[in-house]
């Protein structure tokens, strides 16, 4: 597995149900309160559909186009079609937002790849660290006093200021 250097890189690595998605946004907003550009990569682990059947987008995608960008005064939103088996890997994904301006790129998901990621950990979920058994994890971020030694700095995660004042100084990105 490649190990994913990027000094603008940072992701959230946590089980189903510890509220990756809800911190996230949380994080975004304050990060473009204090004029930060922030890039989100999401990792869905099912099929999803961005556009919806009837729209012009829709049609044109499924009609055969590897790629539909569509535009207006407020957005623009690129379709993209892997027409391989392959899952794109988070690398590729940085790739295509090489182009665009950020200060930092969070990342949801993506566990297994090797990059810095802050752990989410609730003690309600009843599961084991992750950072136990993966070295990229930097952080964790519990509702609760983790007990077991690991090494690693503990952030509150009902605290989204301290999490994103821990990006920002892990980053060296402060403004």
């Amino acid at each position: 597995m490649t190990t994913i250097s990027n000094k603008k890189l940072i992701g959230f690595a946590a089980y189903s149900g510890t509220g990756k998605t809800t911190l996230i946004k949380l994080i975004v907003a304050i990060l473009k309160d204090l004029n930060y550009k922030v890039s989100v990569i999401k990792h869905a682990h099912h099929n999803f559909e961005i556009d919806h059947p009837g729209k012009d987008s829709f049609e044109i995608r499924k009609s055969g186009a590897e790629n539909m960008l569509i535009s207006s005064k407020k957005r623009w939103a690129l379709m993209h079609e892997n027409t391989s088996d392959d899952e794109p890997r988070l690398i590729d994904l940085l790739n295509i937002l090489e182009g665009f301006e950020s200060d930092l790129i969070l990342v949801e998901g993506f566990k297994a790849e090797k990059f810095p990621k802050i752990e989410l950990y609730r003690k309600d979920i009843a599961k084991d660290l992750l950072c136990t058994t993966d070295d990229s994890i930097i952080a964790v971020a519990s509702d609760s006093k983790i007990e077991k030694n690991i090494g690693l700095t503990n952030l509150d995660i009902n605290n989204p200021k301290q999490i994103v004042d821990y990006i920002i100084k892990y980053l060296g990105i402060e403004k």
